[in-house]
């Protein structure tokens, strides 16, 4: 299965480790994650003004090039697959609004006038779980390899995967995605209070303490409620939880490292990939030891 994938800039960046573990699952999975050659930022956030035009030619700059992808053969679907929430709900909210919105399409159409091809609003903005619970939990359940039995782990949501409602991954109320890619990797998901709330976001810039005291409750949430890990699927998230533990630290000598890592690394561990497609090196807290611990991984 030839799909579009769309990684966005942080997983060229500093979540590499998202980008890696991410192609080299899907592969085991048998879906062929193919990047366009030439690709620009989202904008990362959506527009929330309705007048404003311009905060939707990233995204749909990105989708016309997956419908030149379609047109050439390159991919099977018109569809476009992310794993990056923040990318994933830009891209989608950008579509939705071009879809519903014939005065928008005009205009952002009138500013776009240096492309070779207009696009028609065909393309589906798709996230990896999503992907993969359309091909059955039962299809990754019988590719596991390790499982990983005993190992509880808190799936944390954030913001962007479930919101607005409708347009999000799962139920924003009662989602259950990532716990039923938990269960089909042989883990126990820990249910807790605060999995979807804010982590803070950009506020992590010059609100440090702040969103140190954020995560700080969705980590501590997690860690009553019985979890030995996180999981998320928001580079700005993993940041502000596991790069904040050192603000945490500072000011709570009780608080002990908690490890926090991408759904995909998690599942290349299930799936028996090698160290270099899960890229727990570059971790802040390096989940390693638990893992080897509890008789995942050989050598650390």
């Amino acid at each position: 299965m030839r799909l579009a994938y769309y990684p966005g800039c942080t997983l060229k960046t500093t979540a590499k480790s998202f980008d890696i573990s991410t192609l080299e699952s899907s592969k085991t999975l048998g879906i062929d994650l193919i990047e366009p050659e030439r690709w620009n930022c989202c904008g990362t956030v959506h527009a929330l003004s309705k007048d404003d035009v311009m905060h939707h030619l990233a995204p749909i700059r990105n989708l016309l090039r997956i419908e030149e992808m379609k047109k050439t053969g390159i991919v099977e679907e018109s569809k476009v697959i992310t794993v990056c929430a923040m990318c994933y709900n830009t891209l989608k909210r950008a579509n939705l609004v071009f879809n519903s919105d014939s005065d928008k399409v005009k205009k952002i159409n009138e500013n776009m006038e240096n492309e070779s091809s207009v696009y028609n609003g065909s393309v589906q903005v798709e996230h990896l779980l999503e992907t993969i619970k359309h091909q059955g939990w039962d299809n990754l359940r019988n590719k596991v390899k390790i499982p990983l039995k005993d190992l509880k782990v808190a799936p944390y949501y954030g913001c962007l995967l479930l919101r607005p409602r409708g347009l999000g991954i799962d139920n924003a109320d009662k989602p259950s995605i990532m716990e039923d890619m938990i269960r089909a990797l042989g883990a126990e998901p820990i249910d807790f209070a605060y999995k979807q709330k804010c982590c803070g976001s950009y506020h992590t810039v010059f609100m440090k303490e702040r969103v140190a005291d954020l995560s700080y409750k969705i980590l501590n949430q997690a860690k009553i409620a019985g979890a030995e890990i996180i999981v998320t699927a928001c580079p700005l998230c993993e940041f502000n939880l596991s790069h904040r533990q050192t603000e945490i630290i500072k000011n709570r000598s009780e608080f002990k490292e908690f490890p926090v890592i991408y759904f995909t690394q998690l599942i290349a561990l299930a799936l028996g990939l090698k160290e270099d497609s899960m890229v727990f090196g570059e971790n802040k807290t390096d989940p390693r030891p638990l893992f080897k611990y509890k008789g995942f991984l050989k050598e650390i």
